[in-house]
């Protein structure tokens, strides 16, 4: 009975925060619950798009809309401004010489917070880039001979733009892994945009006034949640299935990892919880194999990458259909 009320509690937090959410980003349900999947996921994720389509608008939004430890206080966000010129060191911190002490302190840098923009980041060297490694994998980073833990809620949005602009680099493999989802913000239709056009200064006010619908505890309970929702053993072969036909296909030529399938499975839970269930289902498995697994791939050519991976979802999503699971 009491887990029941939890969950039914659980789903209502998640409306909540889409709701919250959604008056000032107007057309974006879907992705909206793909980042929400990340969060709940304790992973992080990657969104792609040209400027001006609002993806640093939703990672704001998204921290005010949660409170922090103090009353009354947001999560700790930082935004990070990813240039050419950008050093390590300004996104971990640097030790500064104490006159009163006579020693040096380690002052931590921006990646000490809860929710990280981490804007424009393929404009920054992949040496910047490398900073974040660690950071999104062990939730830890190591100066030196001492290692400082991060928040237990410590959440990147990373924002970039497509490759083919000038002054960006590639995301270098090992980076792009750390990202659960990577996404496409995408424009919203006329409709929507002309909406937008219309109340643009009541969005603003939204943006300025955003309320806390949830607290930080609310949060890591969520993701604890996450981690409870039951998915059938088939579907777990089906990822096994998916992530293995990666390393065959023809037109791959980097397959996905084991961390990938781990990461797979965690992107499911989390989205069924998003969508209201405390199970997975084959809709789940299609839906979300594109933001899990296309930015790990590497394509022979651009025509395989529109191609592979939807002919290897396909030929998985026929052979769950023909068991008809019950979940």
């Amino acid at each position: 009975m009491e887990q029941s009320i939890a969950i039914e509690q659980a789903l209502q937090n998640i409306q909540l925060l889409i709701g919250n959410i959604e008056k000032v980003i107007r057309g974006k349900r879907p992705q909206i619950e793909l980042i929400l999947t990340a969060l709940l996921a304790k992973g992080h994720i990657l969104m792609e798009d040209n400027p001006g389509t609002g993806k640093t608008v939703m990672a704001k939004t998204l921290a005010h809309s949660i409170a922090g430890k103090q009353h009354n206080s947001e999560v700790n966000f930082k935004r990070i401004q990813f240039t050419p010129d950008l050093l390590p060191m300004d996104l971990i911190g640097s030790h500064i010489f104490d006159d009163v002490h006579k020693e040096f302190v380690f002052k931590k840098g921006p990646l000490f917070c809860n929710v990280l923009l981490a804007d424009e980041i393929n404009r920054a060297s992949p040496k910047v880039q490398s900073a974040l490694l660690e950071c999104m994998a062990e939730n830890q980073i190591t100066i030196g001979e001492t290692t400082y833990p991060l928040e237990q809620l410590f959440f990147t949005i990373a924002t970039q733009n497509p490759v083919e602009m000038e002054g960006t680099y590639p995301l270098p493999a090992a980076q792009l892994d750390r990202f659960y989802l990577k996404i496409y913000f995408g424009y919203v239709d006329e409709a929507t945009e002309l909406d937008i056009y219309k109340d643009y200064l009541g969005i603003q006010n939204n943006l300025e006034h955003t309320q806390q619908v949830l607290n930080m505890e609310d949060i890591l309970l969520l993701q604890q949640q996450a981690q409870q929702v039951h998915l059938h053993d088939e579907l777990t072969i089906a990822v096994r299935n998916i992530v293995s036909e990666t390393r065959k296909h023809p037109d791959i030529v980097l397959g996905a990892s084991t961390r990938s399938g781990i990461t797979f499975l965690k992107c499911l839970k989390a989205f069924a919880l998003v969508q209201g269930r405390t199970f997975v289902t084959e809709d789940d498995l299609q839906l979300i194999t594109p933001a899990v697994l296309d930015h790990r791939l590497i394509y022979r050519n651009k025509e395989a990458k529109q191609k592979a991976l939807a002919s290897i979802l396909n030929k998985e999503m026929e052979r769950l259909s023909k068991l008809k699971l019950s979940h």
